[in-house]
């Protein structure tokens, strides 16, 4: 039996974590953006979220 345990070297273990915390600081960016849209529109969010889907619908089938 083969033993593969820590063939990974540290630099590149470190690019993937440093990759990783560059994915969430952009997910929490787009976040706190889409939550003071959502603050501005207020109730209207919803249809504006439904609208999106529909047309996503639309052109996943073609029919924009």
């Amino acid at each position: 039996m083969r033993d593969d345990r820590g063939e990974l070297e540290v630099e590149t273990l470190l690019k993937i974590v440093l990759g990783l915390i560059g994915v969430l600081l952009v997910l929490e960016i787009v976040e706190a953006i889409i939550g003071s849209i959502a603050g501005l529109l207020g109730p209207f969010f919803i249809v504006v979220q439904l609208a999106i889907a529909a047309l996503i619908v639309l052109w996943l089938l073609d029919q924009l």
